[in-house]
């Protein structure tokens, strides 16, 4: 790991000030994914805000009915809060549904949203990857991608993003508070936040440089049944293949209205407005769900080892439905 210098910033406005000063610098938390990368070394800064110390913590409910989670509630407690298991089970499955309980205990909301793909390429420097080094090429693209993307991706990267609390709050239409190193304030649609890799894999996010997450507001819960169904290699500590947000109102075994948002499969938490049109006036178990599909896997493209989530997400999709109508959990 090679040295840098830490700071300890006291307020949101001067932490976002310090990071955009011109040095190379990065916000610590939780540190559950930066510290891994600084010592495998591809992330490397001069600087560390340890950002501890802002406030940020606590859970409020808003005037229309909604939350506002601050970027330093722990990924533990956003799961364990009452209001969120009972207004936004979706959040909290996904949460529970995500690492370790220890890891847990430390992450951070907003350090989830920002944590960077988990490709094996990408961990791995003695491999090319655009992502890590612009130009240098996408090793995943004809390696062993069974984890990677197969929608949103280019020919510069396939690398799946690895949140399933962003695909939550994707359903839920969330919106990403955050301050800029010049101390102005916005608020950007969590559908705005990430950005699919074009040529530049390398930019993540819409934020500036400096620019600070403040806190995550969510609106009042939508109607209907919220399910989180995580697809993955093992039963616990481990990232999705296949995951499906989803918020389904039915009438008996009839979708009346429906939000699906996907983890797993896309360069960005994933959804497609087509496919929720498509939810409309389904029977459960006629065979309609192809139809969902179909407008979610528009435009997918397998690269061999990942293949399969094609048929695996119609599956997932199927199972997702008959959840909603009643059906086993």
């Amino acid at each position: 790991m090679q040295t840098f210098s830490y700071t300890r910033a006291t307020t949101a406005s001067t932490a976002a000030a310090e990071a955009g000063n011109g040095h190379d610098a990065k916000f610590i938390a939780g540190g559950t994914n930066l510290l891994d990368l600084m010592k495998l070394r591809i992330e490397t800064p001069e600087r560390l805000i340890d950002i501890n110390r802002i406030g940020l913590d606590t859970i409020e409910d808003t005037p229309e009915g909604g939350l506002k989670i601050g970027a330093l509630v722990r990924n533990s407690d956003l799961a364990a809060d009452r209001r969120v298991r009972t207004r936004y089970e979706v959040l909290s499955r996904a949460l529970l549904s995500g690492a370790s309980a220890q890891l847990r205990n430390k992450a951070t909301t907003g350090g989830n949203l920002l944590q960077r793909t988990r490709c094996y390429y990408f961990y791995d420097t003695t491999k090319p990857c655009n992502k890590r080094q612009p130009g240098s090429g996408c090793a995943a693209m004809g390696g062993f991608n069974r984890v990677h993307a197969i929608l949103g991706t280019s020919e510069a990267c396939i690398a799946s993003h690895p949140s399933d609390m962003a695909v939550a709050m994707r359903v839920l239409d969330a919106q990403v508070e955050t301050v800029s190193a010049d101390g102005e304030t916005r608020t950007i649609p969590i559908a705005e936040l990430h950005r699919v890799p074009g040529e530049t894999p390398e930019i993540e996010t819409n934020l500036t440089r400096g620019e600070l997450i403040t806190a995550v507001t969510l609106p009042p819960p939508p109607p209907g049944r919220q399910i989180y169904r995580k697809v993955r290699d093992r039963a616990s500590y481990a990232f999705a293949l296949v995951s499906v947000a989803a918020v389904i109102e039915t009438e008996g075994d009839t979708v009346t209205s429906g939000r699906m948002a996907f983890g797993g499969i896309g360069a960005k938490p994933w959804r497609v407005s087509a496919a929720e049109a498509a939810l409309s006036g389904i029977k459960i178990g006629d065979g309609r769900s192809d139809e969902v599909g179909d407008a979610v896997l528009q435009g997918a493209v397998g690269h061999g080892g990942n293949d399969f989530k094609i048929s695996l997400t119609r599956r997932t999709i199927s199972a997702v439905l008959n959840q909603a109508a009643g059906g086993t959990k």
